[in-house]
């Protein structure tokens, strides 16, 4: 499926570019979806690719958005850019980055902390998600269940 949305920079601010397509990291705390817990889901803001359900999203405290699982494959890759190596993640068809998945979560939700950047994603509201296209994807939202 992830083949279907292409990828398109025109538009991203410079903070989005940075992040999407160099890796870069916003500040922590800063994002506008890190205290953001509407219904609807999360998508990758250069494709549209749909990345998250807000059924799975949690305050991790981190300062970044945080999920539990995602909603699409994600690619991960070993990142040792830092003093202590990480597991990069970006969305499957448009190889944008994302941010970093750690296995401290909560163990009830299955132990995996997916810590995204805001610019990297656009929300689509669940009222709003039926005109854009994702109605397939309303199911992640209501239930709250990966398959």
């Amino acid at each position: 499926m992830a083949s279907e949305y292409k990828k398109n920079l025109e538009g991203l601010s410079s903070e989005q570019y940075e992040v999407t397509q160099n890796a870069a990291t916003e500040r922590p705390f800063s994002g506008k979806y890190d205290d953001f817990y509407k219904k609807g889901i999360y998508v990758d803001i250069t494709s549209g690719e749909p990345l998250f359900s807000s059924a799975k999203k949690y305050d991790a405290g981190c300062g970044w958005p945080s999920f539990s699982e995602p909603i699409a494959k994600l690619k991960e890759s070993r990142d040792t850019r830092l003093s202590r190596e990480r597991t990069e993640v970006k969305s499957e068809g448009a190889d944008s980055h994302l941010g970093h998945v750690f296995n401290d979560g909560p163990k009830e939700l299955g132990g995996l902390r997916y810590c995204i950047n805001s610019a990297a994603l656009k929300f689509v509201p669940y009222e709003k998600m039926d005109e854009n296209g994702y109605s397939d994807y309303k199911k992640y939202v209501e239930e709250g269940d990966v398959e």
